[in-house]
């Protein structure tokens, strides 16, 4: 249930995803008045799940990446949430109709070489992007790119070497039997949230902040910002006077399009549960495909960078025929009769996302630590694209949610 718009806030939270709730919950409690603005109908943000067949599908962040020290990992099961600590797919091909096993070998031991080569590159401050310590001899070099799309929402190309080596990745990945996105919620559940309340203005001329809001104009002594890093650049969220230095950083931290497909299979039984196949090997215009995900009879196919895009522009039909034609192309013809298309994910489309997750564009690496540094000592920049280590993660998002609340608190002179 929303709550009405106040005429005035010691802190406004602009955005209620893992970041907006993650800083509401670390100010609740202080002798202050906050509230968080959002401008969809309901609060999660990118993470979001989808109610089917008593099942939850999760059509944003899916995973709880590097688990073992997620800070939304330890809350899951602490809330009443099932953990499932399968392993991921992503190294166990169903079948050998795609790469054989050598070939599959070949593949991991190219990757691997890339990424030593990332990281060694990186240990000499050379930037620039990924894609120029591809090895150019490598028939690999699209299907890296696909892997790409995965991670980034974008070709190598298009990421910053530095950037991609400070991702901080354990090598553990669990997730939330009921959804990740329904764990986000439940934790924003009680925090004083208006929703249907875009702000479209951050008037900063006065000693008080104005925001201007899709139901009126709220006053603030502080106000964080959890937007996605293109609602900054685009000015759809705007600060005035202008701060071009802000928008400039928001512009080389893009978000990159990750797409999910959610489909039924019948006959189930005779695909391996969690395991995986992709589409090509030749082009990175191509799909993953994660087989009976948590044992349903499903498959869970994403789309990563161009051919995200390109499918989201055709519509969200498009997804579907596109996996069915390389679904048929693995596993027969009969595919085409066996599947079902139950949702798609089109956050590029989305006008309070426009995309899934930020990369740093080559040579930008830095512009993380420049949008998450204060502004006027009142205005406080958090979300995934501000987390150095967790970028394009929902506990990453979280952790820069908490961060900008204790800023917030510091600059009010408030003692947690």
């Amino acid at each position: 249930m929303t709550n009405p718009l106040p005429a005035s806030l010691d802190i406004a939270v602009i955005g209620a995803g893992a970041a907006g709730i993650a800083a509401a919950r670390a100010l609740s409690g202080q002798p202050l008045s906050v509230a968080v603005l959002e401008a969809r109908e309901r609060i999660g943000g990118r993470a979001h799940t989808l109610a089917f067949d008593g099942h939850g599908l999760d059509m944003g962040c899916g995973w709880l990446h590097s688990a073992d020290e997620n800070v939304l990992a330890e809350r899951a099961e602490a809330e009443g949430f099932t953990v499932d600590r399968t392993p991921p797919p992503w190294r166990r091909q169903a079948f050998n109709h795609e790469m054989s096993p050598a070939e599959q070998a070949d593949f991991h031991e190219a990757f691997t070489a890339f990424e030593e080569r990332v990281a060694e590159a990186a240990a000499a401050n050379r930037e620039g992007p990924a894609s120029t310590l591809f090895d150019p001899g490598s028939r690999w070099n699209a299907r890296i790119d696909a892997i790409s799309g995965a991670l980034n929402g974008a070709r190598f190309a298009e990421v910053s070497i530095l950037d991609y080596d400070a991702y901080r990745d354990t090598g553990v990945n669990w997730r939330v039997v009921e959804g990740y996105g329904r764990l986000v919620a439940h934790l924003g559940a009680g925090i004083p949230v208006v929703t249907d309340c875009a702000v479209s203005r951050v008037d900063r001329a006065g000693p008080t902040l104005k925001l201007t809001t899709a139901k009126g104009v709220v006053e603030a002594r502080a106000v964080i910002v959890t937007v996605p890093t293109d609602l900054i650049a685009r000015e759809t969220l705007r600060l005035d006077p202008p701060l071009p230095d802000l928008v400039e950083a928001a512009a080389h931290l893009p978000l990159g399009l990750a797409s999910k497909l959610h489909m039924t299979v019948t006959g189930a039984d005779d695909f391996p549960p969690d395991s995986q196949l992709w589409g090509r090997s030749d082009t990175s215009d191509t799909a993953g495909y994660h087989l009976r995900p948590f044992g349903r009879p499903m498959i869970e196919a994403w789309f990563g960078g161009d051919i995200a895009r390109q499918l989201e522009a055709e519509g969200e039909p498009a997804f579907f025929a596109f996996a069915t034609d390389e679904l048929v192309h693995l596993l027969g013809s009969d595919m085409r009769k066996r599947l079902a298309p139950v949702a798609a994910s089109t956050w590029g489309a989305d006008p309070w996302s426009l995309g899934a997750y930020s990369h740093a564009l080559p040579g930008h690496a830095g512009d993380r630590a420049v949008l998450k540094t204060p502004l006027e000592n009142r205005i406080f920049i958090a979300g995934e694209a501000t987390a150095e280590a967790f970028y394009g993660t929902a506990h990453g998002a979280w952790m820069e949610g908490e961060r900008a609340a204790r800023e917030a608190l510091a600059a009010l002179s408030i003692r947690t």
